[in-house]
């Protein structure tokens, strides 16, 4: 039971992490003034690319939780390769990322670590 509580609720965090990651694309694109149009599609592919993958993270700790449970060992597989993904991930806004002034991608390493913990901590439960 403590699994699926710290499986899903990181799941969750993710998703609406990834979720709120999309919603300002355009913005953010826009906020980098004048750029070659190569440049802009660049930037709104790897923006949203970013956001898409901590969704699919989310969504796939879920749904292999509602169907498998917790307790299968590919559940329990899924829940620390996601980990793993998201530290890389966390590893890498940290370096790049997070050296802007924009709050957002200031936290976003923190969030990131925080899910993967979840997610480790609920597959050795």
């Amino acid at each position: 039971m403590a699994t699926d509580i710290l499986v899903y609720l990181g799941g969750a965090i993710i998703t609406a992490w990834g979720i709120a990651h999309i919603a300002p694309t355009r913005g953010v694109v826009a906020g980098f003034g004048a750029i070659s149009q190569d440049n802009r599609q660049i930037i709104l592919m790897e923006w949203a690319a970013e956001g898409l993958t901590l969704a699919f993270i989310g969504l796939l700790v879920m749904l292999i939780t509602a169907i498998h449970g917790s307790e299968n060992s590919v559940s329990l597989t899924v829940y620390r390769i996601s980990a793993v993904m998201l530290l890389v991930m966390a590893g890498w806004t940290l370096m790049t990322g997070a050296r802007t002034s924009i709050v957002p991608i200031k936290v976003c390493p923190a969030v990131k670590t925080a899910v993967a913990a979840l997610f480790l901590v609920g597959s050795a439960l």
